[in-house]
């Protein structure tokens, strides 16, 4: 017989008294991390008198919520809450440094009202986490007080304050990074500049003409260690004068006495964010810009389609920097990488110093043709063929089988003929064609910042061209249509940026080469320097098709089973004027991994009324547990 035991009653852990509430403005607003999507309103807590003084905008704290204690941060201090009923106490401030002000914390709402997602989505990336080591050695009691001060005073000044937004062209023969520092070198007299850059390389760059210049820089990316990027985010709050150089979460940092917002290669993919909600830099500015009354600054080689509706709209200026440059363009020889032509030019260039070759893919060959009937080279379950080296015999792309004895299906040639010539392969043809000369490479995992200005080759991948002093004797971009012959809605302007910055590595007296038809349109842009009749051209064609930028889009990726129902409940809610009838759908579109897409377009003028319609069906989800749906407003492509 078992024994009997006692029963043993289960202990429950009461809270920590808090101690008397604060005898003024007692209570305070917090944006609560709550890790529910639908629950994102903003939260009413006690402030413990103890807490009083530190209890101040933007700072961390830990608070509870439903069974577990949070993480928070206050966005206002108030006198009485919003609603009746017990109210809950902050258990602890995380840390006494804020990390946001009112300001901030105002756009970091906005963009998760634009981008229908949850705020905390957004200050994930906006603020980096806190390093408890770091806050201890901050020791400067200014920064304490500079959150609650500063609001005051540069709301006074806003008022007075006239905005700049300009698009500024970069000059050829001139580093671009260096470009970059001397606008925010100039702007630095009219208060604290935020320089947004699309990548670490561009930042440190852009840093070390700074440094050089003597100039106080702040550097915000995230690959810098949490204990530096964070003592750095923190130091946007001090008064000092300075710089900020960051990738595209930097474009959130509570920069004190910011004056000018610059935006570095506002057209390139770096400036969309991998992760949900999908938010851009670019846009993030020009709603900061607004809100802060601060000067926005794009610039680049050449605009998007975005920012050239928006300077055709009178929203912003475009200073171009138009002058010729010496362009020889030759059609391009079939099967060949140069045409003969270009040899003389090479060779020329050769004496005077480096000459930089753009290829437009990497690898050796990415597909491999029959060189007797020029058939495609498949696998038997098919995929194409490519070959990854020389000497190497061809694999499919798909599942990776081996041909060591390939033939042709067709015409049963074992001749190969490599289309599509990847970087190593045009290394190989143009390392024989100038017999002597050294070759250096900059392109995948081994990228050069610089090379020496030494008669050499230069093979490299777009976004790898390794800089020199002086600038190439010659920029030779091979098989340019190849930049043009992407699919997606994009592929126009990476190509156009990608030519006129390749362009621009050209010293004061070197000259462009393009392997391209003589008559296409990117030759005549680059001689004058001039985009301008190119973007028309495009803004004409985007507003007869009725495409972006003239119209909002969304991106909805949904699973395959559930692609169908939703596309329907779309289309219906138009019908019940839910939605407005400008809205299209498109879809559902089959995409890899069982998903589908479906793609949304209405006119911009009602375009917030499709974010509230989206946002409200992620709520509905989450109420219903179900997954929530990838979202993108605005995507980068379709």
């Amino acid at each position: 017989m078992a024994t009997s035991r006692l029963f043993r009653l289960r202990a429950e852990v009461a809270a920590a008294p808090s101690g008397p509430k604060a005898s003024s403005l007692a209570y305070v607003k917090v944006r609560v991390d709550t890790g529910v999507f639908h629950l994102d309103e903003l939260y009413d807590y006690s402030v413990p008198e103890k807490f009083t003084n530190l209890a101040t905008v933007g700072i961390r704290i830990q608070i509870p919520f439903g069974n577990k204690e949070v993480e928070g941060i206050i966005v206002e201090r108030v006198a009485h809450p919003e609603r009746a009923g017990t109210i809950k106490s902050i258990s602890k401030i995380l840390s006494p440094y804020p990390v946001a002000t009112a300001d901030s914390l105002k756009l970091i709402d906005d963009i998760a009202c634009d981008y229908a997602c949850n705020p905390w989505d957004v200050i994930r990336s906006a603020i980096p986490p806190r390093v408890a080591s770091v806050d201890k050695k901050v020791a400067t009691k200014e920064l304490l007080l500079e959150n609650q001060l500063q609001p005051t005073k540069s709301t006074r000044l806003r008022d007075l304050k006239k905005i700049e937004s300009r698009f500024i062209q970069l000059a050829p023969s001139i580093d671009a990074s260096e470009q970059v520092a001397s606008i925010a070198e100039s702007h630095l007299a009219k208060g604290n500049v935020l320089i947004v850059a699309p990548d670490e390389s561009d930042v440190d760059q852009i840093i070390h003409h700074l440094a050089s210049a003597k100039k106080p820089v702040l550097k915000l990316t995230a690959s810098m260690s949490r204990e530096q990027r964070y003592a750095n985010f923190l130091k946007c709050l001090s008064n000092n004068k300075k710089i900020v150089v960051g990738t595209r979460s930097a474009i959130f940092a509570p920069v004190s006495e910011l004056s000018t917002i610059i935006i570095f290669k506002e057209s390139s993919p770096e400036h969309y964010e991998i992760r949900s909600p999908g938010w851009n830099s670019k846009d993030v500015a020009t709603k900061r810009s607004t809100l802060e009354k601060v000067n926005l600054i794009t610039v680049g080689f050449c605009p998007s389609l975005q920012m050239a509706h928006a300077i055709d709209e009178g929203e912003s200026e475009f200073e171009p920097h138009q002058r010729s440059v010496v362009v020889h363009a030759f059609n391009p020889d079939l099967g060949t990488l140069l045409p003969g032509r270009i040899f003389p030019e090479i060779r020329k260039a050769l004496k005077n110093g480096p000459v930089l070759f753009l290829a437009a893919r990497k690898g050796y060959g990415n597909a491999l043709l029959c060189a007797q009937c020029r058939n495609i080279a498949q696998c038997d379950c098919g995929g194409r063929l490519q070959v990854g080296g020389r000497l190497i015999p061809p694999i499919c792309v798909h599942c990776g089988k081996n041909y060591k004895e390939w033939t042709c299906v067709f015409c049963k040639g074992s001749s190969q003929y490599l289309a599509g010539r990847g970087i190593e392969r045009a290394s190989e043809e143009i390392s024989r064609a100038f017999p002597g000369t050294p070759v250096i490479i900059s392109a995948g995992d081994v990228i050069k910042d610089h090379i020496e200005a030494k008669s050499s080759l230069v093979l490299s991948t777009p976004g790898a061209q390794p800089r020199v002093k002086g600038g190439y004797a010659a920029v030779v971009i091979l098989d340019a249509i190849r930049l043009f012959s992407h699919t997606d809605i994009r592929t126009p302007e990476r190509a156009r940026e990608t030519i006129f910055e390749t362009a621009s590595l050209a010293g004061h007296s070197g000259n462009v080469i393009m392997v391209i038809d003589t008559v296409h349109p990117i030759v005549a842009a680059v001689t004058r320097w001039n985009v301008v009749p190119i973007l028309k051209r495009d803004l004409f064609e985007r507003k007869e098709l009725n495409l972006p930028p003239y119209v909002a889009s969304a991106v909805l990726i949904v699973s395959e089973k559930e692609s169908i129902s939703i596309a329907t409940g779309l289309r219906k809610a138009i019908n019940d004027n839910r939605l407005p009838p400008s809205v299209q759908v498109f879809g559902p579109t089959p995409i890899a991994k069982s998903q589908s897409k479906i793609v949304l377009y209405c006119d911009r003028s009602e375009a917030g009324v499709l974010q509230s319609f989206l946002h409200e069906l992620q709520k509905k989800r989450s109420v219903a547990r179900k997954d929530l749906l990838t979202l993108r407003l605005e995507p980068y492509s379709l």
